[in-house]
């Protein structure tokens, strides 16, 4: 069996896309989609920069689906590979959720763009910037990070925005809590706490007036159905239903993203190989969490047709 995952906030970075633009008309199609949708010269951005407008959460969190998607696209116009043929099920960290939606058919591009520019916007809104953080914890597991958490927090909010892997958590809330928990990680076993170069403190309480927004947005927009299950971030099991899928989607934006925990369902479910598009994140990931899967990382013309030859 055969997953294909779509990464997250973080993986985006000046010149995203460019070579695939320059090579495909369709993704050049998909480029040219999301900035009608937005009427933004988002594609520009990703090109050229400045990094300082990329990282931008309204714009990273579009950039990012769209860097995928055009991956997706020329994946099955140029090589003739079909997500739907060839994978068994799809799941994105955060963000990739909705990159995972609109693989599947669920969501329009355009919609989903739209989607993602006011998922950016509303949690950046959500707190004033300065008043939330998110570091990441290296060498901790989820017991040690949940403690952390409990022991930083002292009334504010502290607690755990993603379980990635084995060796990494991360945590969200009032910055002052978070600059606690940093200092605090020794006593607790945990090998290094990293400030999160992040304006906004993702995936904890906080974030209640941005899931608020998406609750609207989505009543709006809601998905439709799927080409193949979703293993959604705050159950990590599968979904087949656009009705639970869009009550899970509002869920996601103060939920913990449980990807150490989904990869696993995967693999219990029988994944044996999991294809990343647009990304070279989570392939990384997958491999700490479970050294018997099969996990590439595409991003590359040469990384599509690597594998179209393995996989078409």
């Amino acid at each position: 069996m055969r997953a294909f995952v779509f990464p997250g906030q973080g993986s985006q970075k000046v010149g995203m896309g460019a070579e695939l633009a320059a090579a495909s008309a369709a993704a050049r199609e998909v480029f040219e989609e999301v900035d009608e949708a937005l009427s933004q010269p988002l594609s520009g951005i990703m090109r050229d920069g400045p990094e300082s407008a990329l990282t931008l959460t309204e714009n990273a969190q579009p950039a990012i689906m769209a860097n995928a998607i055009a991956t997706l696209r020329v994946l099955e116009r140029e090589f003739g590979v079909s997500l739907a043929d060839k994978g068994d099920c799809v799941a994105g960290h955060s963000l990739g959720e909705y990159t995972s939606l609109c693989a599947i058919g669920a969501f329009s591009l355009a919609d989903t763009a739209l989607l993602l520019k006011l998922r950016g916007q509303a949690m950046q809104a959500a707190v004033p910037v300065g008043q939330g953080a998110m570091c990441a914890l290296l060498g901790a597991d989820l017991d040690a990070a949940q403690k952390l958490a409990e022991a930083a927090a002292e009334g504010q909010v502290c607690e755990v925005a993603n379980d990635n892997d084995p060796t990494q958590v991360v945590l969200s809330g009032h910055a002052a809590a978070i600059e606690r928990a940093v200092a605090m990680v020794k006593d607790f076993g945990i090998k290094r706490g990293v400030p999160l170069p992040v304006s906004a403190p993702f995936h904890c309480s906080l974030m209640q007036p941005a899931a608020d927004a998406m609750a609207a947005a989505l009543a709006e927009t809601p998905p439709g159905s799927f080409a193949l299950p979703l293993y959604a971030n705050v159950t990590a099991a599968a979904v087949t239903d656009p009705r639970e899928e869009q009550r899970l989607l509002v869920e996601q934006v103060t939920g913990r993203v449980r990807w150490r925990e989904s990869v696993l369902a995967m693999r219990a479910a029988g994944v044996e190989q999991f294809v990343e598009l647009g990304g070279k994140v989570l392939g990384p990931m997958i491999g700490r969490i479970d050294k018997e899967a099969e996990a590439i990382s595409v991003v590359t013309m040469a990384d599509l047709e690597a594998l179209a030859k393995e996989i078409g």
